[in-house]
C-alpha cells in the first residue's frame, strides 16, 4: 500500500514516514500544500496522510481541491487545533478521519488500516481470501491454517491483492501501489515476486489473466 504524507514539520514528517515504511508502507512525503497537492493530484495512492497547517497552501484547501477534481483516496487529516469546529470543516471538505497532535503512532496506524481496508470494502482487521488469510494488524499471513513468511515486498504484493481480491489488478498498479515515487521500479520484477508468493501459498489462489495482470479468487472459483 502507497501512501502519501503532507507535513510540514521535518522531525514529525520523519517519525511518520519511518513508522509507515517499518509496518510496510510505500511512503512519499510532502513539505507543503502546493507539493502535496500536485503528488496527490498526480500519483495513485492508497491513503494521505494531511495536516491542516500546511505553508502555501492550507491543508482545508488542499482537500477541497482533491475532492472537487474527483480524487477518492482516503484521508486522515492532523491537526494541533482542539477547536471542534476546526474537525468539522475537515469532515466537511471530504476528510475520512482525523488525529489530534499530539498522537501516539499506534493510533496513526490502526486508523490508517481502518481507512484502507474501508476504502477497498472490507470491515474485519482480518481479510480472507479462500485458505489464505491476512491479519492487517499484525501483518501475519496464513494458508490452510500455517503461518507463511513472506519477505516486506512480498508481503507488498500480497496485501495490495487480498485489499482488492475479485479485481484484476495490472502490472502497473501494483508497481504503482507497492514502490514509492524514488524507487526505481520495474514491472517485470512483479512476476518474480508472484512467482514466489504462489510457491510459498501452496494454493492456487492468484489467477494470471492474460494480458491484463493478475486476479485474487478463491481457490474453489481459480482456474
Amino acid at each position: 500500500m502507497r501512501v502519501l504524507v503532507v507535513e510540514d514539520e521535518p522531525d514529525l514528517a520523519r517519525q511518520v514516514a519511518d513508522t509507515l515504511v517499518e509496518a510496510g508502507y510505500a511512503v512519499d512525503t510532502a513539505k507543503d500544500g502546493e507539493e502535496g497537492h500536485f503528488l496527490g493530484d498526480t500519483e495513485p495512492y492508497d491513503a494521505v496522510i494531511l495536516d491542516l497547517g500546511l505553508p502555501v497552501i492550507d491543508g482545508l484547501t488542499v482537500l477541497e481541491r482533491w475532492r472537487r477534481d474527483g480524487r477518492k483516496m482516503p484521508v486522515l487529516i492532523l491537526t494541533a487545533r482542539d477547536r471542534w469546529s476546526e474537525k468539522v470543516a475537515g469532515f466537511d471538505a471530504g476528510a475520512d478521519d482525523y488525529v489530534t497532535k499530539p498522537f501516539q503512532m499506534e493510533e496513526l496506524l490502526a486508523r490508517l488500516r481502518a481507512l484502507i481496508r474501508r476504502s477497498a470494502g472490507h470491515a474485519s482487521a482480518e481479510i480472507f481470501c479462500g485458505p489464505v488469510s491476512i491479519d492487517t494488524r499484525s501483518g501475519r499471513v496464513s494458508a490452510e491454517g500455517v503461518v507463511i513468511k513472506l519477505t516486506a515486498q512480498e508481503y507488498k504484493i500480497l496485501s495490495y491483492l487480498m485489499h482488492h481480491q475479485d479485481k484484476v489488478v495490472s502490472r502497473t498498479e501494483l508497481t504503482e501501489h507497492v514502490y514509492d515515487q524514488d524507487f526505481d521500479r520495474d514491472s517485470n520484477t512483479i512476476e518474480v515476486f508472484i512467482g514466489r508468493l504462489r510457491k510459498k501459498l501452496g494454493v492456487d489462489v492468484i489467477r494470471t489473466e492474460r494480458g491484463l495482470g493478475y486476479r485474487m479468487v478463491a481457490s474453489d472459483n481459480a482456474a
